[in-house]
């Protein structure tokens, strides 16, 4: 039996649910443990920057039945709007949660990153939770043709009960909106770079920073590649959230 839905909130038209991270996992193991294929995907700042620019991402978003908050500033978005999101989950924290809930119980397979990547992370996980089962490919797949088909042959004999698919925005959620009719997998999950944090390969920088800004710290740690995507994304952002709550006000008045 599918999990009763949660209580969402639409930021820029995408739908959030409103959730704690132990809520998260709870309802992420009542999809894998279920009869039927979900899917679930994250929202950050940059997400929703990317949904402005490319608006069929929204058909990715409304297509989901789980998703869940993965940045401080979404909690401010929304705040900002009226809304409560008590917190932001990112898969380099909850990453850890899932391996625990799934060793022994529920086999993994993970894409992503850059060949041997998403492996070494593996390896990490596996060096905690020794009975986890996990299954890895790098994060670079042609998107249609005979090869994309060879490849979801190859998960789909995996016999994954959740599938991880860390390309990034937007390859991501369109590789995953394209192909998820034909990856059996119970859950299909959307997550990112975390990949690239588990492995050691990009830092997430300072704890401290981290803990409270997540953005900022990456900015800190990779300004010349992420400053566009930090500053002016966010900004862009805020200021359709800004717009978009001031024309719900008047129109209340």
């Amino acid at each position: 039996m599918s999990p009763a839905p949660s209580l969402r909130v639409e930021l820029l038209g995408v739908p959030i649910d409103v959730l704690t991270r132990p809520q998260l996992l709870d309802r992420v193991a009542a999809l894998a443990d279920g009869a039927d294929r979900s899917t679930v995907g994250y929202v950050n700042m940059h997400v929703l920057d990317r949904v402005g620019a490319h608006p069929d991402l929204l058909d990715f978003f409304r297509s989901l039945d789980l998703c869940y908050c993965d940045g401080k500033g979404v909690v401010l978005a929304a705040r900002v709007q009226g809304d409560l999101l008590p917190e932001r989950m990112t898969g380099a924290d909850w990453i850890w949660d899932l391996a625990a809930a799934a060793e022994g119980r529920w086999r993994l397979c993970w894409i992503g990153s850059d060949p041997g990547v998403t492996a070494q992370a593996a390896e990490v996980l596996v060096q905690r939770y020794p009975r986890l089962e996990i299954v890895t490919h790098h994060g670079y797949h042609a998107k249609q043709g005979p090869e994309n088909e060879a490849f979801i042959q190859q998960i789909n004999a995996a016999e994954a009960d959740i599938v991880l698919v860390g390309m990034g925005t937007p390859v991501q959620e369109r590789w995953v909106l394209a192909n998820r009719p034909a990856m059996d997998a119970p859950v299909v999950w959307c997550l990112g770079a975390t990949a690239d944090f588990i492995s050691g390969r990009v830092s997430r920088g300072p704890q401290w920073l981290y803990e409270r800004q997540e953005w900022l710290a990456r900015l800190w740690v990779d300004p010349t590649r992420l400053w566009q995507r930090y500053l002016l994304g966010n900004a862009r952002v805020m200021a359709r959230v800004l717009a978009t709550s001031t024309r719900r006000r008047l129109r209340r008045r």
